[in-house]
């Protein structure tokens, strides 16, 4: 039988896309798996031998834990089992306003108005509806881009970011110019150009437990463009708490997910994952990388979840979770259902009020100073290290990078990629003092553990990778 492999996990498969095993049960067929891809074993079981809850798996398009037989359901040589790791109908939630549309509207809305699913009056919901963006980046720009030029009422936008140049490749609604500015600023200035008609309504700040529901209390729905698991859970149980439907996408490399959470009668984000990932473990755009049409392509979907949300229309992806695969231009459906055991959604809910969301999902707790000492690993800043080598110190700088990254850009350190290191490790002198850096600091750090844990005394992570030694050090280390 098939087992279809996510992009996140490919490098600890032999960067297979689909694998072939035998077995007689989904259990008996992830053994074959981890059997032949030993290194997969950690990234879908605890150290106790259980499913991680942050992994689902699918019989065909049956999540397992909702088979009679879970882990033990009989499958069949025709069958495929789907890994579907964490990586971020409906009602009509606007009335129509009274207001006939204006002549501008009526000709610039036109071809809305002779579809007889939206006519006069799904373009009158259209413009009073409100629905909140979080995020002006990869998937905010066409989501917010394709919502104003549909003449949806009143958009409002949450972000607290400047615009970067590394932005550009996908982040359609900044452009060259925009580099520095804040994103709320360069993404208003498009929305109007687009639409002059639509009310932009921004929140410069990060999203918060505190300001949450306080934000989200004006809007019909909220469109999540997040890109970390404690603002997206924390987006989930705003919308749940306070009834609004949450349209969610997430993005990586070549790959993305879509669905409609937090509905009345469909699941939200914790019935498909209930527990985020450990740090680390899900590497970030930033660093895994993500093809610049991509965000566009998932944008536009959320952006159509949204309208037809709001026109009462169609049948939005309340209980689906869509999976698209650029590189095979592939889209796949997979059945959600509500957990009544969900803490958030469910019968007995717990989640009553919003949480810390960095403490869920393990983050340590942000401090003025950064951290001397992470998980037992001393942290050395760039400057630091600049310092030591000037001085002549006999530091072997480790680089956990890929090859393709190497080649973009690099400080004069040893080559040798996070995935290969278990297999190269004894290359590695444990009497050395090493110092281990990525291009953000995540996989190095997990690499200094990996080798804390295999007997290397002197081991250093360097704190902010190179892109902090970009920074801080040398400016003309290209930044990516």
């Amino acid at each position: 039988m098939q087992i279809h492999i996510p992009t996140p996990l490919r490098a600890y498969a032999g960067k297979q896309s689909v694998v072939q095993v035998s077995g007689s049960t989904v259990a008996q067929a992830l053994k074959a798996l981890t059997e032949q891809y030993p290194e997969l074993r950690q990234h879908l079981y605890s150290d106790q031998g259980k499913l991680r809850s942050f992994v689902n798996i699918y019989l065909n398009d049956e999540d397992i834990r909702y088979l009679d037989q879970k882990e033990n359901a009989p499958v069949k040589d025709s069958d495929s089992l789907s890994i579907i790791p964490s990586i971020a109908g409906g009602s009509p939630v606007a009335e129509a306003p009274a207001a006939a549309l204006t002549p501008e509207e009526m000709g610039r809305y036109s071809r809305h108005l002779i579809l007889p699913e939206v006519g006069e009056a799904g373009q009158l919901k259209l413009k009073a509806a409100r629905v909140l963006c979080v995020g002006a980046g990869g998937l905010g720009a066409p989501l917010t881009m394709y919502l104003a030029a549909a003449g949806v009422g009143t958009l409002g936008i949450v972000d607290f970011d400047v615009v970067e140049a590394s932005n550009l490749h996908r982040q359609v609604i900044h452009g060259t110019m925009d580099v520095g500015r804040a994103k709320l600023d360069s993404a208003e200035d498009s929305l109007r150009a687009i639409n002059p008609n639509v009310k932009i309504v921004k929140f410069p700040t990060r999203l918060s437990s505190e300001n949450a529901l306080e934000i989200f209390k004006d809007f019909d729905v909220v469109a999540d463009g997040t890109d970390n698991f404690p603002t997206r859970y924390l987006v989930n149980d705003a919308c749940v708490l306070s009834g609004i439907p949450n349209v969610y996408a997430s993005i990586f490399r070549f790959e993305g997910q879509a669905s409609v959470f937090a509905t009345e009668a469909g699941p939200c984000y914790r019935c498909l994952y209930p527990e985020p990932p450990p740090p680390g473990l899900v590497p970030s755009c930033a660093e895994g990388g993500v093809l610049g049409i991509l965000p566009g392509l998932l944008g536009m979907i959320q952006a159509t979840e949204v309208i037809k949300l709001i026109l009462g229309q169609g049948e939005p992806l309340v209980g689906r979770l869509l999976l698209v695969d650029t590189l095979a231009m592939r889209f796949r459906e997979l059945k959600l259902r509500k957990n009544p055991d969900c803490p958030a959604c469910g019968t007995h809910p717990t989640v009553t009020k919003l949480i810390d969301y960095d403490q869920f999902c393990g983050l340590p707790p942000k401090s003025a100073e950064p951290a001397a000492v992470v998980n037992g690993i001393p942290q050395m800043q760039p400057t630091e290290l600049k310092r030591r080598l000037d001085a002549g110190d006999n530091l072997y700088v480790l680089d956990v990078r890929e090859p393709y990254e190497f080649a973009i850009a690099q400080i004069g350190g040893h080559l040798l990629p996070l995935n290969d290191l278990p297999q190269r490790v004894k290359e590695l002198d444990p009497n050395r003092e090493i110092v281990v850096h990525c291009k953000a600091g995540g996989r190095s750090q997990r690499a200094a553990e990996f080798l804390a844990q295999n007997g290397f005394k002197h081991i250093y992570n360097l704190a902010g990778g190179i892109t902090a030694w970009s920074e801080k050090v040398d400016p003309s280390v290209p930044k990516y």
